[in-house]
């Protein structure tokens, strides 16, 4: 650039990113940008996310940075989309997560006192609900709230985890093996259960879901039987 020609000031980074999405969409844009809707580009979002995650285990400030913009596209695109639809924008979809952030912190913005990790989240639980209560998204049962599309073994986990906490169950939900496990032979255990199954051409992570499903309709008919 020559000595005398002054640098071209630049617009914020996400106003420029959500212009040039809109651009993408729009006449004479992209043609594959231009053909998508909501459901077409829905995994994307979950592949950026792992993807983020194999930088962020690996260390790798460069591809976390990356990885983070690719995943900050997919929230631009589906806010574009939604616009497009007179449903919301970006603008909506950030306010919408700063009011929850202070709303859900009253400990740091307002005058409510937590004073450990547990009393934290069970203030951020109790807003939630008040939130939802009386709205088309309220959720009647204590299991409600966990991503179907989890991956399975997560989702068994998140399960186990709310019928727990909400003394829905103080057993095991199914039959433990004799065995007691350290992380590294349940590890090796888990491993060789997906090996089994891939041998008979089962996919463990839909028989894991399905099982998962089932045990979640058997907490939730003993939820309604005790008039939770």
């Amino acid at each position: 650039m020559p000595a005398n020609r002054k640098p071209i000031k630049r617009k914020p980074a996400i106003d420029e990113l959500i212009e040039v999405m809109a651009r993408l969409r729009g006449p004479g844009g992209c043609p594959w940008d231009r053909e998508q809707d909501h459901k077409s580009i829905r995994f994307h979002a979950v592949e950026e996310v792992y993807e983020l995650i194999d930088a962020i285990e690996a260390d790798d400030d460069h591809e976390m940075l990356e990885e983070c913009g690719d995943l900050l596209l997919q929230v631009v695109f589906h806010c574009q989309l939604a616009g497009e639809r007179k449903a919301f924008d970006f603008e909506k979809a950030a306010r919408t997560i700063t009011d929850k952030l202070i709303r859900r912190h009253p400990h740091v913005f307002g005058d409510s006192d937590a004073k450990d990790v547990d009393a934290v989240w069970t203030q951020w639980e109790k807003i939630k609900r008040a939130e939802k209560k009386g709205t088309q998204h309220e959720r009647p049962s204590v299991l409600d709230g966990i991503p179907r599309y989890l991956p399975s073994l997560q989702r068994a986990g998140k399960l186990v985890k709310k019928a727990r906490k909400n003394k829905l169950t103080d057993a095991p939900l199914a039959k433990p093996s004799k065995q007691r496990y350290t992380k590294a032979t349940l590890a090796k255990e888990l491993f060789a259960l997906a090996e089994y199954a891939q041998s008979k051409g089962w996919q463990p992570e839909a028989l894991l879901r399905s099982e998962t499903n089932r045990q979640e309709k058997t907490l939730r008919k003993k939820e309604a039987k005790a008039g939770r």
